[in-house]
């Protein structure tokens, strides 16, 4: 475990109903301001409000919708940039260092993961702590895909040397995220309420005057993924097939919430490559599950999946792994796309 480990180790869940003394150990430390003054007065900005840097989208949407008017949001991940591929500025950096409280996604941005070791920045709160990570089961790759055939890639050299690349760049990618472990967490709407939840507490310990504000967000937003939850449950329930393919693996924890398989073209990492073998493995899998669609993302290129599509003549659609609002997203915030998305799988999934 890192340090960050080790100071975020204080931020749990039930942090929310703790009592004063515990929510103000943060405030007494308050990073960011020169004379060591509690609660973020100092902030970013000079106007009093607690100054937070959000990794990606998914971050700042929580620290948004449970901050309010008592904070002020930095996203180091710009409307329309992959993610995986941020590089991060020195001035982001310093950022980091300056900010009352930094909330980010481990082993899913390895920029954001080494400028944070960097910058020195000592209140964080890091999304999986408050949730559990799974293995990737995407089987997305040559070594998962269930159709294929071992002695199929031994004899397909291309194959062989994409496979290589791809670890390579999974790596380089930061996906090889702890033995494999998807960070994809926010796709699922319960798992996305625990890491709520973690951020109200974290907010709440970085600004005890206004807690009970914090405290009061979380439980509504909280409900509201909770119903986003039922409306997945629900609408899914009486689906004609439950395997969808998708461009990477980014929806495993929706898939096993809701009993669904995930097929994904690449892996972990939306520009890794796939071989020939998985191509040929994904049509066997599209025609023997009855597949009626290819979902394709907003932020990376569709070119692969329309490819699969039209050798199949099977339709092609978003589906939206949040990554980033933009203006082409099918929705103007996380609860508006993830609506989007359970339309999209209902009509590929013959459940609409």
């Amino acid at each position: 475990m890192t340090t960050r480990r080790r100071s975020r180790s204080r931020i749990r869940i039930p942090a929310l109903a703790a009592g004063a003394t515990a929510l103000g150990l943060l405030a007494l430390s308050a990073c960011g301001s020169d004379d060591g003054g509690g609660g973020g007065d100092e902030g970013q900005g000079g106007d009093g409000r607690l100054s937070v840097v959000a990794s990606f989208y998914p971050m700042e949407f929580l620290v948004e919708r449970i901050g309010g008017d008592h904070v002020s949001v930095e996203t180091l991940t710009e409307p329309g940039v992959e993610p995986h591929d941020l590089e991060i500025s020195p001035q982001q950096t310093a950022s980091l260092h300056e900010a009352d409280l930094v909330v980010y996604l481990a082993g899913l941005q390895p920029a954001v993961d080494d400028a944070i070791e960097q910058s020195g920045a000592e209140h964080v709160a890091e999304a999986t702590s408050f949730t559990t990570l799974h293995e990737d089961e995407g089987h997305a790759g040559d070594e998962h895909g269930e159709h294929g055939e071992e002695e199929e890639h031994g004899e397909d050299e291309h194959a062989d040397e994409g496979h290589g690349e791809d670890e390579a760049h999974e790596e380089e990618h930061g996906h090889a995220h702890e033995g494999g472990l998807d960070p994809h967490v926010w796709l699922d709407p319960v798992k996305y309420g625990e890491v709520a939840e973690g951020v109200g507490a974290a907010l709440a310990e970085a600004d005890p005057d206004n807690a009970a504000d914090y405290e009061r967000a979380t439980a509504e937003l909280t409900e509201e993924l909770t119903a986003l939850d039922q409306e997945f449950s629900e609408g899914l329930a009486a689906a004609e097939t439950d395997t969808f393919i998708t461009t990477h693996s980014a929806f495993g924890y929706l898939a096993e919430r809701y009993g669904l398989r995930q097929e994904s073209i690449a892996g972990l990492d939306p520009e890794s490559e796939p071989s020939a073998a998985r191509m040929r493995d994904l049509q066997e899998i599209a025609e023997a599950d009855g597949v009626t669609t290819v979902f394709f993302e907003t932020l990376v290129s569709d070119e692969t999946a329309r490819t699969l599509a039209d050798d199949l003549g099977i339709d092609t659609a978003v589906l939206d792994p949040l990554e980033g609002i933009t203006e082409d997203s099918p929705g103007a915030d996380y609860i508006a796309v993830m609506r989007a998305n359970l339309e999209a799988l209902r009509l590929a999934l013959g459940a609409a």
